[in-house]
């Protein structure tokens, strides 16, 4: 499943430094098109779990939807866990 590519929002994009939770116009249309769009599961959360957890859906044949606020990896999994691991499986 293809979801249209819109720009992301983040800090910059908002203009209030990333603090608002209200979205504009611009913002709503993906969010509407997103909800109008049949899915088998939405994943919350683009972090190394959240990824992991969509590509494997997708793999499986699931209609996958994955949602981020800001950039994809850019919050806890941007910052190193000093946990070495063996990637997704």
């Amino acid at each position: 499943m293809t979801v249209p590519h819109e720009p992301r929002a983040g800090p910059g994009n908002l203009g209030d430094g990333g603090q608002s939770h209200g979205r504009r116009s611009s913002e709503r249309a993906p969010l509407d098109q997103l909800a109008a769009t049949p899915a088998d599961l939405l994943v919350i959360g683009g972090g190394i779990t959240g990824a992991g957890i969509a590509r494997d859906a997708a793999m499986r044949g699931l209609r996958t939807v994955l949602v981020e606020q800001n950039d994809l990896g850019s919050g806890t999994s941007s910052r190193s866990s000093r946990l070495v691991h063996g990637g997704l499986r």
